[in-house]
């Protein structure tokens, strides 16, 4: 096999996968400095869909949306804004090996 045929079935195998993936559901748990508490929103969205005044809640509640409508994923946020953990609900179109 030539070097180019190989890049050419890893291209093919590339598009393949990202037809097939399906488009996440992503939910954040941010914190709002404004009101203090945490917000809960969809990736994209302008306004949060739910505020709650303690982090406990917040999660739960965007844990039920990742998790409601196909594949989801929850990002929450410490309260400096950096990326405390992610979760990810359904189908994993690339699942960790091991």
């Amino acid at each position: 096999m030539t070097l180019s045929y190989k890049l050419a079935k890893i291209i093919e195998n590339l598009r393949e996968r990202s037809i097939k993936m399906a488009k996440r559901n992503v939910i954040y748990v941010n914190p709002n400095k404004k009101k203090g508490g945490w917000d809960v929103k969809k990736q994209g969205a302008k306004r949060a869909q739910k505020h709650f005044e303690t982090k406990d809640p917040a999660i739960q509640f965007g844990k039920k949306l990742a998790k409601g409508s196909g594949p989801g994923q929850l990002k929450i946020k410490k309260q400096n804004g950096r990326i405390q953990t992610e979760h990810t609900y359904g189908d994993d179109p690339y699942p960790p090996k091991g």
